[in-house]
């Protein structure tokens, strides 16, 4: 039986696409794949896309925050910082369901806020994206809950603002190399949660 792409209703369907919750060709597939096609990351041709994307480099010229050095000795020494934020950015998103740009949005958002008090200012910057926001908050409690464990285990909160900025615009720069430029693009969720996956990350916002 010859079924119609539910999309352009031109070719024939040949695969079940749980995005869309019907049949449709691997042309529109490819096309609408993360575009106007919300895709669940456990969909196996997205795998099978992610594992064949080959991403644009990133221009030097491109890359924010340029003024702070992130030496391989930083990420080392923090690294427990940085898998915390990890965890707690992928815990965010996969609550609120939300896209690579709006995990950049929260990044750029937060990264704005900690260089203000890097000044001596307190100004926390908001995104106006509801979604950025919400993954802000998150990982503003995070942060918060991750002090007051220290405070609780040492008698004191060594995070520094600093480290803080660091680990964000870490962050900030995986997404950018990860981020595959589609609207409904999840590919640096599904990087982080290749680490961290979302029922362990979710405890640390919990």
């Amino acid at each position: 039986m010859n079924v119609l792409c539910k999309i352009c209703n031109q070719r024939r369907a040949r695969r079940h696409c749980p995005g869309a919750g019907a049949e449709i060709c691997p042309q529109c597939c490819g096309a609408e794949r993360e575009n106007t096609i919300d895709c669940p990351s456990d969909c196996e041709h997205l795998r099978a896309a992610r594992r064949h994307e080959q991403l644009a480099p990133i221009q030097a010229a491109d890359v924010p925050n340029r003024d702070i050095h992130l030496e391989e000795t930083f990420v080392r020494k923090h690294d427990e910082l940085i898998a915390w934020l990890t965890s707690a950015l992928a815990a965010a998103m996969e609550k609120e369901r939300a896209v690579d740009f709006d995990a950049r949005e929260a990044l750029e958002a937060m990264i704005k806020t900690y260089r203000t008090l890097e000044s001596g200012l307190i100004y926390e910057t908001k995104p106006p994206n509801p979604y950025a926001a919400s993954i802000q908050q998150s990982l503003q409690e995070s942060l918060g809950k991750l002090r007051e464990h220290l405070r609780e285990a040492t008698g004191s909160s060594p995070v520094r603002d600093r480290d803080v900025l660091g680990a964000l615009v870490f962050l900030q720069r995986l997404e950018l190399q990860h981020n595959n430029g589609r609207r409904r693009g999840r590919a640096f969720y599904d990087f982080m949660r290749g680490f961290f996956p979302a029922e362990s990350a979710q405890s640390v916002i919990a």
